[in-house]
């Protein structure tokens, strides 16, 4: 196996598929424990939602979370059985939970019970309807945040960048009148499309307020260690090891942004990594890399195909002498 220096980018909310982690559970013993804790941590089958669904019922962001976390982490224990461990982490949004489990911070049993309430806690934040999200395209940040504060100030309701995701990929949040307003601006300023996200609440704005202050308690409760290896929170965009910073970053996030592509620099700043591996389902962040840098590409490993695939080009990568 190659040593040069491995990136773990676990996915967030919208990567679930149904079926999602099957494979790894038939044919990897320590996938197949991973489910196991999960389903016993949240005293129901979750491991039969992942493979099963109905697609509705994965859809709910209460259990939407908890099986994206726990898909994440059983392909992050393959690889670590391959050999493959990483030098730093970072996850979007809701991802950041697996990177705290990759990184020793959090317990995973902990995790997916933790996720599974802020789930919870973001659907009731906010009624049915009345909030909204948008990706923007083709503006740069800058503007999309002018067409926001406008927005705000002409409906005297919420919205703002929620996910800066790449430079010119930015999702807005807010409630729907406001989010509707500021995508006829930011197209007004020359976005090339806004696309309203199919989405079951406003994440990642000042309406999820409740949510964290909710959130806030439960992860007080539990036990955050100091990281193994860097991990690059959302909200921070920096590398940090420190249990306690860990912890404040993972409560303020709920209503923060996610600095997507400041945290990618950070990441590379951090250690240079050689490899980039999207560890969990779908390619939604291997996409975005592209989007910030086109020299750079990742591997993902959602299943025992993409799995072995990743492994044998790392152990086919030289290593280069530093």
């Amino acid at each position: 196996m190659s040593s040069q220096q491995c990136a773990f980018l676990f996915p967030g909310q919208g990567s679930q598929a149904v079926g999602m982690g099957r494979d790894l559970f038939h044919s990897c013993a320590e996938a197949r424990a991973v489910f196991e804790e999960a389903d016993e941590a949240l005293g129901f089958r979750l491991s039969r939602i992942c493979f099963d669904g109905p697609e509705d019922r994965l859809r709910l962001t209460a259990f939407t979370q908890p099986a994206i976390v726990t898909v994440s982490i059983a392909a992050e224990r393959v690889l670590r059985q391959r050999g493959v461990a990483p030098a730093v982490v970072a996850g979007h949004s809701l991802g950041e939970y697996a990177a705290l489990v990759s990184a020793g911070v959090l317990r995973f049993a902990d995790a997916v019970r933790a996720v599974h309430a802020r789930g919870t806690y973001m659907q009731e934040a906010v009624p049915a309807g009345e909030g909204a999200m948008a990706a923007v395209l083709g503006l740069d940040a800058e503007a999309v945040r002018g067409a926001c504060a406008q927005a705000a100030a002409e409906t005297g309701q919420v919205v703002s960048a929620a996910n800066l995701n790449a430079p010119a990929q930015i999702v807005i949040s807010g409630t729907a009148k406001a989010v509707e307003r500021a995508g006829a601006l930011a197209k007004e300023s020359g976005a090339k499309r806004v696309v309203l996200l199919p989405v079951s609440a406003p994440f990642h704005c000042a309406l999820m307020q409740p949510a964290q202050d909710r959130l806030a308690p439960l992860l007080a409760a539990l036990p955050f260690l100091d990281a193994v290896c860097p991990v690059i929170p959302n909200v921070l965009a920096r590398a940090e090891t420190r249990g306690s910073a860990l912890r404040e970053a993972l409560v303020g996030q709920v209503t923060a942004a996610v600095r997507w592509v400041e945290s990618m620099e950070a990441l590379r700043a951090a250690c240079s990594p050689a490899f980039w591996i999207e560890v969990g389902p779908g390619k939604v962040l291997s996409g975005l890399l592209r989007q910030i840098d086109r020299t750079e590409a990742a591997f993902n490993v959602e299943d025992p195909a993409s799995l072995e695939k990743t492994v044998a080009v790392l152990s086919e990568t030289p290593v280069v002498p530093s």
